[in-house]
């Protein structure tokens, strides 16, 4: 015997069923001029309103709207009913608590044998997930656009600083102390080494700074820079530390991540005019796929964590959605240059890590750093410096770089030491040199990124050719750890700017020279 079919009733409720559990609401809108709505209890659900309190009416609809959406419904709805256009859209509602939600609204309209319209049929569903993924999805895409353009932009600057202060150094060489121009000099060198620190910090952004990558544990380093924090922030500020225990270590520069912590630290003091607390909390956290799903570009798994919070006047929304952009600033002009933020969130990227922010007006924010730990591997101490003296030298070095002022810096750094020169333009260039000049070269020193064939490229290519060659790689940024083949040892990097006493301790290093 087959089954009975549904009563009327029980259709009723296997469809209210069914758009509770698809989530999509339905409505009806009488077009006959007595203006009456009626929701299924789903629609109810999605707009936060109790059956008997709404009074079924579309103005009672359209005061649940968003007011800066109320005009783009009615103009949809009059072109649905008046032109047979598509009723679809995607607008804000205000619920009943004043959370403030997306929706998808979709409707036909029925009409009589005479063509006129009699009713309006609709579905809606809340998408606010969706579109709070797809604006993540976009904010990732801009600031990944935004620091591709900021490293090319710090990378040429680099070059132009390298050349000004460079010159500057060697002229104040050859200046007397009391010379009127000395203090000119002084101040143009000071100069370049400001925008030098605005040119590290866009690189961090854009994850194309070098950095001294060590194994180092997280809970030392927030310890020391707590102390720090005590004295800097002023005796109104309350830092206070939480760390959990056995953390595995991280990679990174701890230097970076020290100042990523500062730069969050003045941040929060800003927040907190009148005093307050800030609270720096470690932990190891389990991150699963609905958190990553709600924090692109994030993936699951676990993480070395590092909270920031203050108790400070927090953000709104549209701020938040800005913060890691570099030079946005809610300071003042001269109060701020906007790029702290964007160089935690450089740093962050730079070694897999993510950066997420929570705030509230009123509220206080909250950092959230996620660095991926490093499993198996030992902390390592910090690098010892090796002081060195400048010594004069005779051998030959090749210059390789393609920017003429970085170029000719170098060649009047180095002519003075007792060097003979080779120079070159490109990486086509020096081994077209290379192959036809007579004698030793003793040193390459080359430019990490040059039009046509790479600086690395280069240098493999001269090792090969001549086995124990030293070679020093100078470079503004670099996208990816630097290897030259048949190099042993790690690659010499010189970062730019550099001093001329920079450079001429790092080639008689390289060169094997006692200081």
């Amino acid at each position: 015997m087959s089954e009975p079919r549904p009563t009327p009733e029980e259709n009723v409720a296997l469809l209210e069923k069914a758009q509770q559990v698809a989530h999509v609401g339905s409505w009806v809108a009488e077009l006959d001029g007595s203006d009456r709505l009626s929701w299924s209890p789903e629609t109810y659900r999605i707009f936060g309103v109790t059956p008997g309190l709404f009074a079924g009416t579309s103005e009672a609809f359209l005061s649940l709207v968003h007011h800066a959406d109320r005009d783009a419904v009615r103009a949809a709805s009059a072109a649905a009913v008046d032109e047979a256009r598509p009723y679809d859209i995607d607008h804000r509602i205000v619920r009943a608590d004043g959370t403030v939600r997306w929706v998808h609204e979709q409707a036909d309209i029925v009409r009589n044998a005479n063509g006129r319209p009699v009713r309006m049929i609709g579905v809606v569903q809340d998408i606010t997930e969706r579109r709070d993924l797809e604006e993540q999805f976009r904010q990732a895409q801009k600031m990944e656009a935004i620091g591709r353009l900021a490293g090319g932009i710090a990378h040429d600057l680099n070059n132009a600083l390298t050349a000004i202060a460079g010159y500057a150094d060697l002229a104040l060489g050859e200046i007397s102390v009391n010379h009127p121009a000395r203090t000119d000099v002084e101040e143009i060198k000071r100069g370049a080494e400001r925008a030098a620190s605005v040119t590290a910090q866009l690189l961090a952004f854009s994850r194309k700074q070098l950095i001294a990558s060590r194994v180092f544990d997280l809970n030392e380093t927030v310890m020391a820079i707590a102390r720090l924090l005590s004295r800097l922030l002023g005796a109104d500020i309350d830092v206070r530390t939480t760390l959990a225990a056995s953390l595995p270590p991280i990679v990174g520069d701890p230097g970076q991540v020290e100042q990523a912590i500062i730069n969050l630290a003045v941040n929060a003091r800003d927040a907190m005019p009148a005093g307050g607390r800030l609270d720096l909390t470690t932990s190891l956290d389990d991150l699963d796929d609905a958190f990553a799903r709600a924090h692109v570009p994030m993936t699951p798994g676990r993480y070395v964590a590092l909270h920031v919070a203050d108790t400070g006047h927090g953000m709104s929304r549209d701020t938040q959605a800005r913060i890691f952009e570099p030079f946005f600033t809610t300071k003042d002009v001269g109060k701020g240059t906007g790029l702290g933020l964007s160089m935690v969130y450089g740093t962050l990227k730079q070694i897999g890590g993510f950066v997420f922010v929570d705030s509230e007006i009123d509220r206080g924010t909250t950092f959230h750093l996620y660095f991926p730990p490093a499993v198996g591997q030992p902390c390592a101490p910090p690098p010892e410096p090796d002081p060195q003296r400048s010594k004069r030298g005779a051998e030959t070095v090749m210059v390789v770089e393609d920017e003429p002022a970085v170029r000719n810096f170098v060649a009047s750094a180095l002519r003075n030491e007792g060097y003979r020169l080779v120079l070159a333009g490109s990486a086509e260039e020096a081994a077209r040199v290379s192959a036809a000049l007579d004698g030793p070269i003793n040193l390459l020193l080359t430019d990490a990124i040059m039009p046509g064939k790479s600086g690395i490229e280069l240098a493999s290519a001269m090792v090969a050719a001549r086995p124990g060659l030293p070679v020093i790689i100078m470079s503004g940024y670099t996208k990816e750890t630097l290897s030259v083949s048949g190099l042993k040892d790690p690659v010499n990097l010189l970062r730019k700017p550099f001093s001329p006493t920079e450079l001429r301790q790092r080639i008689r290093a390289a060169l094997g020279h006692q200081m």
